[in-house]
């Protein structure tokens, strides 16, 4: 029999529970939990802690699905590398650490590709393969702690502490993997991250938000916005086709009021295009009293999109438009864009 359960799809109590089927007690399941986790162990083998017979069902019964390296890239900025990972289904999706000072940040894919088409980002020029599992996305964050532990000597190595949901494909469009992956990843005998510290991003799925807001779901939500007319949108980002800007911000609206919580709007500054004084009021008006904040990306460059981005003087003057309508704002900081590890950059190029 081929063993189908991925143990980075289980949440604690599910393990918990197949254990105890196979007549082994809670401190079992704790111990292996701690190794998938806490330790970030890429192995069934390495766990020498656990009692043989429990590894040998464990081996029968399941799989780690570590997920190895097809490429490694460090960026000449000495703060993000990217991994290209392999699939079982030798399909392969790319991650990214980021070192910020005092946290470190791991970009995380939901799907292979993309289906969403924004027409300046690799991941939809690509188009779309497949969804990724719960256990495939929470692979990619133990894959990151599991490299930063491989780096310190020190007893108390730095931890994984902020996912962002901003790698290839629309985590919307696989909600059911993305928010149990969330669920695992923030439980406190495992990763431990904090609700507050994972950002899911959507280009604007205006079901997955309104399913977001009922279900209460605690973390972080942004947006790709882009532009401030359901015509310039259309253009840049297909979907908006199918779910309309107006019908996007009564989504956005019920969001904050439901939840309480701040929404962060993602804008790709594209020279000539959407970077102009009027754009910058066509965005304060839009999102003006909404519990909201901006961030500004210069567009980064991609193989199939000409476009070229905003300099520093027209950012400047647009997030300082945005301030006048009170609208907290934000300028990204490009990390990796030798490597194609920026915003839009991916693309799971072997």
């Amino acid at each position: 029999m081929t063993a189908t359960r991925d143990l980075y799809g289980f949440t604690h109590a599910e393990l918990t529970a197949l254990l105890a089927s196979w007549d082994l007690s809670p401190v079992h399941a704790a111990r292996l939990w701690r190794y998938l986790y806490w330790e970030s162990t890429g192995s069934l083998a390495a766990m020498t802690a656990l009692p043989a017979r429990m590894r040998r069902q464990l081996e029968a019964e399941t799989f780690l699905g570590a997920l190895p390296i097809a490429r490694e890239q460090h960026s000449t900025d000495g703060f993000t590398r990217k991994f290209l990972l392999a699939l079982p289904d030798a399909r392969e999706i790319e991650t990214v650490l980021m070192r910020f000072t005092g946290r470190v940040t791991a970009c995380v894919s939901s799907q292979a590709g993309c289906a969403m088409g924004c027409v300046f980002c690799a991941t939809g020029q690509m188009g779309f393969q497949r969804h990724l599992s719960a256990g495939e996305i929470v692979a990619q964050a133990v894959h990151i702690n599991r490299t930063l532990r491989g780096e310190s000597s020190d007893p108390l190595p730095p931890r994984l502490r902020n996912l962002v949901l901003m790698g290839m494909g629309e985590p919307l469009h696989n909600y059911e993997a993305v928010v149990r992956a969330a669920e695992i990843l923030r439980d406190p005998s495992g990763l431990s991250l904090g609700a507050e510290r994972i950002t899911l991003s959507t280009v604007g799925v205006v079901p997955g938000i309104r399913r977001l807001a009922s279900e209460r779901q605690p973390i972080h939500l942004a947006v790709s916005l882009h532009a401030a007319t359901q015509e310039e949108r259309a253009a840049l980002v297909p979907a908006a086709r199918k779910w309309p800007l107006d019908e996007l911000m009564d989504a956005c609206r019920d969001y904050t009021a439901q939840t309480g919580r701040r929404i962060f709007y993602e804008w790709t500054l594209i020279a000539g295009q959407n970077d102009s004084a009027e754009h910058a009021h066509s965005v304060g008006r839009l999102l003006a009293g909404q519990h909201a904040q901006v961030n500004l990306i210069p567009l980064n460059p991609t193989d199939g999109y000409a476009g070229a981005p905003t300099g520093r003087e027209a950012a400047r003057r647009f997030q300082d438009i945005l301030a006048g309508y009170r609208l907290p704002c934000t300028v990204r900081q490009r990390r990796g864009i030798d490597i194609g590890a920026g915003c839009g950059q991916l693309a799971a190029a072997g």
